[in-house]
């Protein structure tokens, strides 16, 4: 195994050379996810980025839906934890005792279970104010035992679309910051009076 080392600050572009895991922003804003642990979050990350290994390998399903294998060893590996907690990490992933972000198919004795990794999907808050949900037409619909739906809530698009504003606003503040600190002779705007 590569050794790693603690280096110096960032002080530039630097962390494109590392890779990445992606978590989902929602995983951690939206109250649909509160109940989650971080390291259930952290799996769920982990879980995605083998979807991209599996889609390239052809790994799909009569119906065309990606799988991937993460075994509880593999689990237990990656998260540093035992047999008993990676168990219910997968748990409280799963449709049938958790939050519904992973489907896990049992494929017979001494085979692992194919996962289906769900997408969270931002969606448009299509319902009329005064009106209460609309009524259930599928089984992930219903209340589970649990009494919490199936049905991952999506966040409104007027919240995604003021996201997108303030990380633009951030990109341009952040490259002319590092503008500044790599060229200091690059003359400053003239300051504008706010009255």
């Amino acid at each position: 195994m590569p050794s790693v080392t603690l280096s110096d600050y960032y002080c530039g572009d630097e962390e494109i050379r590392f890779s990445h895991f992606r978590i989902p922003r929602q995983l951690i804003t939206h109250p649909r996810f509160k109940p989650l642990s971080a390291d259930a979050k952290l799996l769920y990350g982990m879980l995605l980025n083998r979807m991209s290994l599996s889609a390239k390998n052809g790994w799909r399903d009569n119906t065309g839906r990606v799988y991937i294998y993460f075994t509880v060893n593999e689990v237990c590996k990656a998260i540093g934890c035992g047999r008993n907690k990676a168990m219910r990490l997968l748990a409280e992933l799963d449709t049938s005792k958790g939050i519904g972000l992973i489907e896990r198919v049992k494929q017979g004795q001494g085979k692992p279970d194919r996962i289906f990794v769900k997408r969270i999907t931002v969606q448009e808050n299509t319902e009329a104010p005064g009106q209460g949900p609309a009524t259930p037409t599928s089984p992930a619909d219903f209340p589970t035992s649990r009494g919490r739906k199936n049905r991952l809530q999506g966040v409104g698009k007027i919240d995604v679309l003021r996201f997108q504003e303030q990380t633009q606003i951030i990109l341009i503040k952040t490259k002319l910051i590092l503008s500044i600190l790599i060229n200091p002779s690059i003359p400053l705007p003239p300051a504008q009076n706010k009255r």
